[in-house]
């Protein structure tokens, strides 16, 4: 998965001004205790990062 399409993803879900807060602020630990931008910038692929968010947040197949 692109960056491009992970964010977007992310603002379809949040809302755009609220993914980038949560993608800085929120820990979890599905990414080792990181954040997403954490895990992002330690090399996490987008896809696995957008499934561990996914599964955090219990987020409906058809909205994946």
């Amino acid at each position: 998965m692109r960056l491009t399409v992970f964010w977007q993803r992310m603002a379809n879900h949040f809302g755009a001004a609220y993914a980038d807060s949560f993608a800085r602020d929120h820990v979890m630990s599905e990414l080792g205790g990181r954040t997403v931008h954490e895990a992002l910038d330690a090399g996490w692929n987008a896809k696995d990062v957008w499934r561990a968010v996914c599964r955090a947040l219990e987020i409906p197949d058809d909205r994946r």
